[in-house]
């Protein structure tokens, strides 16, 4: 045992109990168990995780993107013990400082950078916050209730965020879903038909979008009113769970031009691109376009208190449109998350993430394709920012390959891989249309020479890994 088995009663419980008493009184209907056995983990520190032997494990995955300034960062820690004893819960029906603060940094950020007045509306979880932009959109329309989405998207797994998620097996055995997205194919240009550019892709898709609207009988458009059926679309400006999927820059301004004609809103999804894992604040600042609604989670408040919420603009969101009671959640803006969101937010700009997070993420991005010389299983290397992608596949470079990344996660769980003469591990997460993707999603604190150890590493994984199939 290790400084780091006690729990906050300086209780020691040994690994093999706790899976024991797990597998007994533990619902396996959550991911955990995609592990056999599943990985405890005692500390965290920086890029980090240590199991119960001391074996350091460098994660580059970060809790899917929601522990972006590191495992134990002093300064967000020390901002939650602190809010601790000023202000530490308080229902939701009062208010309270930072809860204001928040929302003004937020909505003023957007204004200067799309040039609308609008409001934040908050809550604990993303897929909650996905509930409340439905039903913002839902209430603007006039009850509308039927979405586009895409191909590859994920929105969360309540009840309508799986009904705007593109993957049937999180609906299907949960009853008929009558209101479920229309799924709309996204350009992904490592698997873009033969003969085209990914530009060229990207305008295909695009023109294949547009082709709904032609006629009454292209199924979504009535001309005599000018009205369509559907009220949004719910993008991902890089698709995450759909393997970090990023499309031609110019496809967003072109699929707007779209919406804007036919007066469909668009909701951008930030909840795993948000707050600088891409270099910007909100991810869809490269692609030029202006959002009606973001929806923001996870990294707001580094994993440490649940927080979410969505930015609408005011036309959408003022009061006399959607009055006191429209929809809540008792712990939506609480003291400690909304403590947290305002230092992120402090902490993100003054340590100018937008210059650091970028020469990181080329010198990732150099690594990982230098590694893509040396095996020819990784088919494609891609990413923005520190938000990379490495689609694993068969000897030919192109058919998708799960068996090897599944033996890569065992391996690297496993803790058996060496640096310096020690045992290390690697925590890595499984993404993709075909689940053969590793995405990336490194701490934006990791130094460069962690990223020369992860390509190390990760070169050793991959030989390991074929060794053993």
């Amino acid at each position: 045992m290790n400084a780091y088995d006690k729990n906050a009663a300086g209780v020691v419980i040994p690994d093999a109990q706790l899976l024991a008493d797990e597998a007994q009184w533990s619902s396996f209907g959550d991911t955990v168990h995609y592990v056999d056995p599943p990985k405890i983990f005692r500390h965290g520190e920086g890029s980090w995780m240590i199991d119960t032997a001391g074996t350091r494990f460098l994660d580059l995955q970060m809790w899917y993107s929601a522990v972006n300034f590191g495992y134990g960062n002093k300064r967000l820690n020390d901002t939650l013990k602190n809010q601790i004893d000023v202000l530490p819960q308080v229902a939701s029906q009062y208010l309270h400082q930072t809860r204001i603060e928040l929302a003004k940094t937020i909505a003023v950020d957007a204004q200067n950078k799309f040039g609308l007045k609008g409001r934040v509306h908050f809550n604990v979880g993303g897929a909650q916050a996905v509930e409340d932009s439905l039903k913002l959109v839902r209430n603007y329309t006039g009850g509308k209730s039927l979405m586009f989405a895409f191909e590859g998207g994920y929105h969360g797994r309540t009840l309508g965020a799986s009904s705007i998620t593109s993957s049937y097996r999180y609906r299907r055995r949960f009853g008929h879903f009558g209101e479920r997205a229309m799924f709309v194919p996204f350009p992904y240009p490592f698997r873009r038909p033969k003969g085209m550019t990914p530009e060229e892709y990207s305008d295909a898709c695009v023109r294949q979008f547009a082709r709904l609207f032609e006629t009454e009988y292209n199924g979504v458009w009535d001309p005599k009113v000018n009205q369509a059926e559907y009220a949004a679309f719910y993008v991902e400006p890089i698709q995450g769970t759909g393997g970090y999927v990023l499309p031609p820059m110019n496809f967003f301004k072109d699929l707007k031009k779209v919406l804007d004609q036919y007066g469909i809103l668009m909701v951008v999804d930030e909840i795993q691109m948000g707050f600088w894992r891409t270099g910007k604040l909100w991810s869809i600042e490269h692609f030029g376009v202006t959002p009606d609604i973001i929806v923001f989670g996870k990294a707001l408040t580094n994993g440490l208190n649940p927080l979410s919420g969505l930015w609408a603009r005011e036309e959408l969101i003022n009061p006399t449109i959607f009055p006191p009671g429209s929809t809540h959640s008792t712990f939506n803006s609480n003291p400690l998350g909304t403590a947290l969101g305002l230092e992120v937010i402090k902490m993100g700009y003054e340590l100018d993430y937008e210059t650091s997070v970028p020469k990181k993420g080329a010198h990732f991005l150099e690594g990982l394709r230098d590694l893509q010389k040396r095996h020819k299983e990784i088919g494609d290397v891609d990413g923005l920012g520190l938000a990379m992608r490495a689609e694993i596949c068969t000897d030919d470079g192109f058919t998708p390959n799960k068996a090897l990344l599944d033996k890569m996660v065992d391996i690297g769980l496993a803790g058996d891989l060496e640096h310096n003469g020690k045992k290390i591990g690697l925590v890595l997460d499984v993404g993709g249309w075909y689940k053969n993707v590793i995405t990336f999603a490194p701490s934006l604190d990791i130094t460069h020479e962690e990223i020369d150890l992860a390509i190390a590493l990760l070169d050793q994984l991959l030989t390991k890994a074929k060794k053993a199939m």
